[in-house]
């Protein structure tokens, strides 16, 4: 089961691990509040993946989808360096997205749900979290 912090998105299935949160805004304006949420915290904005407008560019349509990959080396090469294996899943990601029902949705992996995958060790989870502090701010 996913933990769902709303219902779940129209058109997606459960996935361990996953977490969603509905935005109250459009999907430019919560990539643009996830944005600034993200520098304020001083994480790095890595890259904005435009998986939609890629696959309109070959022809292909999408749901408006974008993948945010940030992270701050401070924070997260300490649980890289206790777990060698979480750097698949790191720089952390929100897929910013849009349902079935035209809902703007902000999914991600639960910091619980990593520390369990890579048993990483207790006192990195604050580092992992932080994705639930951003998306949060997005949503009050």
């Amino acid at each position: 089961m996913s933990d769902s912090v709303d219902a779940m998105p129209a058109g997606a299935r459960p996935t361990p691990g996953i977490v969603h949160k509905r935005s109250p805004l459009s999907l430019p304006e919560t990539v643009d509040c996830l944005s600034e949420a993200m520098r304020a915290v001083g994480a790095t904005l890595f890259v904005v993946i435009d998986h939609s407008g890629e696959a309109e560019r070959v022809g292909l349509a999408l749901r408006d989808t974008k993948l945010m990959i940030f992270g701050n080396p401070i924070a997260g090469t300490p649980v890289m360096a206790a777990s060698p294996l979480a750097g698949i899943d790191l720089p952390l990601k929100v897929l910013v997205w849009v349902d079935d029902s035209g809902t703007v949705w902000m999914s991600y992996l639960s910091a619980d749900w990593l520390v369990d995958r890579h048993a990483i060790p207790i006192g990195f989870e604050a580092a992992l979290a932080v994705v639930e502090k951003l998306t949060n701010q997005v949503v009050e």
